[in-house]
């Protein structure tokens, strides 16, 4: 069989790129893509290539639907159709109270995220309802669960997301296409955590893991690559929580 084709959006650094490495390992040819970080998303396909795998960068604002068909024209012509989409993604967003935020932060976000998952998943579904087979996987986050302080734009707008993606399930599993959602808590190696935990906070949310420790993005692409594999044949609109029992549901 050919191999399949992931896209990885949001895939430069952090999960992404851990994700993308992990794919490319068991056998998919990878896109890497980012918005700004060309030479990081570079590096990542120069990884997977020295490696033994196949990636290719692919440059793309998924928020708006020209660039992702320019994105989709450039996988076709080298791979042909997207089988898997890893939705990874995560544009800008506020750190702040609900009394300090103004509509435009909060709306914003909201808009952005729902945007994002909507144009690329709009771009991707025909090959897969073709094919009658696809895979895909939405980034949210612990925090669309449990509030912390200053991360209402975030999680409030990554609950609606993974809503979102409870309705596509729902709808898509009939042509052959799964759906789920992975949701992390705090990952250690990545840039929201380097921006919103200081050693204080940090040993809190390691002293409520069971576990011990806070994720690693290693430990997220692992649950990535199951929900975007062959062995995933029966579980859609599904949550894979990666935080060590911080919270669980």
């Amino acid at each position: 069989m050919t191999a399949r084709v992931a896209l990885v959006t949001g895939s430069s650094s952090g999960i992404g790129a851990a994700t993308a490495r992990l794919l490319a390992e068991r056998g998919m040819r990878v896109v890497v893509n980012y918005l700004h970080s060309g030479a990081a998303a570079a590096e990542v396909v120069a990884e997977i290539e020295a490696a033994g795998g196949q990636a290719m960068t692919v440059q793309a604002d998924v928020r708006e639907t020209a660039p992702v068909e320019a994105l989709l024209e450039q996988v076709q012509e080298r791979w042909g159709g997207i089988d898997v989409l890893v939705h990874n993604a995560l544009t800008p967003y506020a750190v702040k109270s609900f009394q300090d935020m103004t509509w435009k932060e909060l709306g914003g976000k909201l808009d952005d995220e729902l945007r994002a998952a909507f144009t690329v998943t709009k771009a991707v579904l025909p090959a897969m309802t073709a094919q009658g087979w696809g895979r895909l996987i939405y980034m949210s986050t612990g925090l669309s669960r449990q509030p912390r302080a200053g991360m209402i734009a975030l999680g409030t707008s990554k609950a609606a997301l993974a809503q979102f993606a409870r309705y596509f399930a729902q709808e898509l599993g009939p042509q052959g296409i799964t759906v789920n959602i992975v949701e992390p808590g705090p990952v250690e190696d990545t840039r929201i955590a380097s921006g919103v935990l200081d050693d204080a906070n940090r040993q809190r949310q390691v002293a409520a893991t069971p576990l011990g420790r806070l994720a690693h993005t290693g430990d997220v692409a692992q649950a990535i690559a199951f929900y975007a594999s062959e062995d995933n044949s029966f579980m859609t609109g599904s949550t894979a929580a990666v935080n060590g029992g911080m919270l669980m549901y």
